[in-house]
């Protein structure tokens, strides 16, 4: 695998929080709990992607709140949603429910062609601390450890490994942001992360999170 840089992610550069960033955030869980047009995905159909996901997830309102608060934070002007060209978009205002036995931790950067920040909003009041989003950097088969971003000119982490296959065992957790209702995540999306637990085995006391991509 080829060689990443290392950028030690911290908040205030790297990533930002904002707790209690939506004024009525259970009147949006009530809402989508209610909802009949969720899209299901592994393990219950063949899609990548797991458990059940509603778009869009906030009402324009709630995601100017959203969208206010990340650009406070960030120092971002002006934000948009990354288009390939060929009308390939990421899932933004998206909100996602996994159970414990639906996900798994898989490490992994979103697009530079699509998205510059990401952001997650967690949307339940009862999920253990430990489901939060974790940073991770890469570990060599010789055990010494490596990189954790993705740089220019290289979109995807594919791209920069220069493979598609990489074991489990060569990501290493950096960082762990705690999982906290109402909590807005606010990250570089070229920085490898991923969800760092699922828990629940009913829809009510499944991780709900939404999900946000933007380009600046």
């Amino acid at each position: 695998m080829h060689q990443l840089p290392y950028r030690k992610p911290t908040l205030g550069r790297d990533y930002w929080i904002v707790d209690d960033v939506l004024p009525d955030v259970q009147a949006v869980r009530d809402r989508t709990l209610q909802r009949d047009d969720w899209a299901a995905g592994f393990p219950h159909t063949k899609e990548s992607w797991p458990g059940h996901r509603v778009m869009p997830g906030l009402l324009a309102d709630e995601l100017d709140t959203v969208e206010t608060a990340m650009r406070r934070v960030t120092g971002v002007r002006k934000l948009w949603i990354g288009d390939t060209g060929d009308g390939r978009t990421l899932n933004h205002n998206c909100i996602q429910v996994v159970g414990r036995h639906e996900g798994q931790v898989r490490p992994h950067t979103d697009s530079r062609l699509l998205c510059r920040y990401a952001g997650v909003l967690y949307l339940s009041p009862e999920v253990p601390e430990a489901c939060g989003t974790s940073f991770f950097r890469m570990r060599t088969p010789t055990g010494r450890l490596g990189g954790n971003t993705v740089p220019a000119p290289n979109a995807t982490l594919v791209d920069a490994l220069g493979t598609r296959f990489v074991p489990q065992a060569a990501f290493v957790e950096d960082v762990r942001v705690p999982y906290r209702f109402n909590r807005l995540l606010v990250y570089a999306a070229n920085i490898i992360h991923s969800a760092s637990a699922y828990c629940g085995e009913h829809f009510e006391d499944m991780r709900m999170a939404g999900v946000f991509f933007w380009m600046s």
